[in-house]
This record gives C-alpha cells, structure tokens and sequence, in this order.
C-alpha cells in the first residue's frame, strides 16, 4: 500500500500540460493562463479626475472659504472620454467628471459640493491641495508590468484588469475532457422505479460538477455493468475519446471488481493501486502512453474525498496550473477528534460562523448527508489526537 503523500507525488510528477490556445474573455473563468500576462499600456492612460467638479490650480483657491468665496472663469467641460483642448490658466477652471481627462495646467480638481456655479462663473468655497482628487497615469499599472504569470489560475477577479489593459483574448492551457464512468450491476439510473436490490447511482453527477469546477469537460457515460465485455468495452471507449478518465467503482478485490484486469486487457500500464488513505484505499492510478485513468472507490465519500485528494491536483496539472493545492481555511475544534487507525483520515467537518470545527455527522464512507453538510477535511494523521481549541487547516471545497 503506498503512502498518501508518495502517491500524489507519483500523479503529478507523471503528467504534463496539454497543449495552449487563444479564449476570449467570456471563456477564461477557471482557466489557467498559458503565458505571462504583460501589460501594454498604462492604467490609468492618462491623469484624470476621481470626482465630478473642476480642474483648477491649487494656488488660486488658498484662503477659500463658504464666507470667502473665491470666482473662477469657466472655460468649457471636459466629459470622461473626450480629451481636454483646452489650457487651465490662472484665475479659470474647467467642468470634469469622474475619469475626466486632467486639462493642462489643472494640478487639482474642487468636488462639485465644495462649489457654487452661476452659468460660467463658478465660486470655489474651499481650498485644494496639489494633486487632490487625481488619478495619476499608470499609478495602478505601468506598461511593461508582468500583471500574471504563467500557471496562474483565472478567476472573475482577473477579468477586469486583463479587458482594461486591451486584451479580448488570452493563451491558456486546453481544459482536459474527462471521461466519467460508473461501474455496477447495481446500480440504477435515478428518476426511475427503484428495482429490488438496487441503489441509485449518484457519483457520475458529483464527479461532473468537480471536474468542471477545476476547468475540466466532463462527459458523463451510461452505467457499466459489472462484466468483462462491458467494462473493457466503456473504458475503451471513455480511453479514445478523452484526455482523462475518472472511473468510480469495480476497483477492490471482489469478483466483480473489473476495472484494474480491463484496464490491463486495454494495454494501460498500473502505476499503482492501494493508497495509505480513509476513506478511499482502493484507488487506482493508470496510464495509457500520456492519457490518466483515475479509479475511484465506489462509495461516495470515498470516491469525492479521492477526488479532492488525487484527482484534482491532476486535472490541474494537465492545464499547468503552478498551484496544485486545494484552499485551505484555518479554524479551532470546538471537539476532540481522535484516529486510532494506520492510515490518514479525512474527517468531514462543519465550520460555524466563528470559524469553529465540529464533525458534520456519520463519518462512514457511505453517508451523503454528512457530506452534504460538510464544509471540508480534516485530516487527522494515524494515532494522532487532535483536542479542543487546537488550530487546524482544513481542505475545504472550490464552489
């Protein structure tokens, strides 16, 4: 059985990045950039005003006051996107607007509140220092800045400032399409009459919306029966249309656990098979020439918390993410937490509003509904007891 850490280690250090191609904007949420991103103009282009009021000369207005107004001649208004043609000279102002563009001679602008106006005579009633109220060119960004690196993972906090620098597309890495397969005899599509002795299949659902979370394309393939034929026929299928496939069930010792001889009767090669992990022991990781197989458990946790674990960081190494790490928050047991086994155990947890830890109900690999209250993992490492008040990083989900 190889240990959690060495088993993540032999997943990512086997994959490479797929190939880079040109989104536009609307399409790079979750995407990771393929190049630095370089600035090519400066943010702010140009000085401009950060209220609506008038471009004036500071040294007129010394000794302004409501009871000592002092007059300035107008000289025109400069709206946001129109360039100033007009010089500030003393004893006049100009009419600007928030992202005005400075005229030539202002070095303030007076906020339109601090200020009484009589057609073109505008009374100032209060003094300005030099540069208040102005946005000076690239003071947020200068042309030449690398604003992001290679690997870096978008997100919709990032679009802005790409669109404001000018770019409509950008060179990210292909979203991997992930093959996505349910093995059991089973198992029963839901929405139908429950059948004695079968369950609903709930795991191809959960495993689409995480790999769409991590940039993938996920496709979802009809359930495979646990026979020979069907098993090597789906994988084969999943395997040629795919970069990745993500395979939960069939992957123990039972009689009916097909994957792992399927994927060798397909020419896969086992990197390896058991992994020092609770829930989710019976995890297999195989390849064919470049392309990942990930055989999950079939229980649910298991197979989500295998998911988070092995899977994800492998997805992202496909599109070259720098960062392979799942977000961590960091919080304080409100409960001991003890394991008493050999292995390391991902506890779901719950955490309250004043970033307290509690278990979030049965810890069995089987239990949905604790998952579904679950704000994240613990891990608790073999015969290690964690007790109340002891700060902790807990794995918590993307979404």
């Amino acid at each position: 059985m190889l240990e959690l850490d060495e088993a993540l280690d032999r997943v990512t250090g086997s994959l490479a990045p797929l190939n880079s191609e040109e989104a536009p904007l609307h399409d790079l949420p979750r995407r990771i950039l393929a190049e630095p991103l370089v600035a090519s103009l400066d943010l702010p282009v140009a000085d401009n005003s950060s209220m609506d009021g008038y471009a004036v000369r500071a040294d007129d207005l010394k000794g302004a006051r409501p009871e000592n107004p002092i007059p300035l001649q107008m000289l025109g208004v400069v709206p946001a996107g129109e360039v100033p043609q007009m010089t500030v000279l003393p004893g006049t102002c100009v009419r600007v607007f928030t992202g005005s563009f400075l005229p030539v001679g202002a070095d303030a602008v007076l906020m339109q509140e601090e200020t009484e106006a009589d057609g073109d005579l505008v009374r100032c009633l209060d003094p300005v220092t030099p540069w208040e109220n102005i946005r000076f060119r690239g003071e947020d960004v200068k042309a030449g800045t690398r604003l992001l690196e290679s690997g870096e993972w978008l997100r919709a906090r990032h679009l802005g400032l790409i669109a404001a620098t000018g770019r409509a597309q950008v060179r990210v890495s292909r979203r991997p399409r992930v093959g996505i397969l349910a093995t059991g005899h089973e198992l029963q599509e839901a929405g139908q009459a429950l059948a004695p002795g079968a369950i609903f299949e709930s795991n191809r659902v959960v495993m689409a919306e995480l790999v769409r979370q991590v940039g993938g394309i996920p496709t979802v393939y009809p359930l495979v029966e646990d026979t020979m034929e069907a098993t090597t026929r789906a994988l084969g299928q999943a395997i040629d249309e795919n970069d990745a496939v993500v395979t939960t069930g069939g992957v123990s010792v039972g009689d009916y656990d097909l994957v792992r001889p399927a994927i060798e009767t397909l020419g896969g090669r086992i990197e390896f098979w058991r992994v020092r992990l609770r829930p989710g022991k019976p995890f297999v990781f195989a390849r064919f020439d470049e392309k990942p197989l990930f055989g999950l458990p079939g229980n649910p946790v298991s197979a989500v918390t295998t998911f988070m674990i092995m899977v994800r960081p492998g997805l992202l190494k496909l599109q070259g993410a720098r960062s392979l790490e799942a977000k961590v928050r960091w919080c304080r047991l409100k409960e001991s937490v003890s394991n008493s086994g050999d292995r390391p155990h991902f506890f779901r947890v719950r955490i309250d509003e004043h970033e307290g830890l509690s278990s979030a109900g049965l810890q069995g690999s089987h239990a949905l509904q604790s998952l579904s209250q679950a704000d994240g993992w613990l891990r608790v490492d073999p015969k290690q007891t964690l007790d109340p008040g002891a700060l902790a990083s807990i794995m918590v989900w993307d979404d």
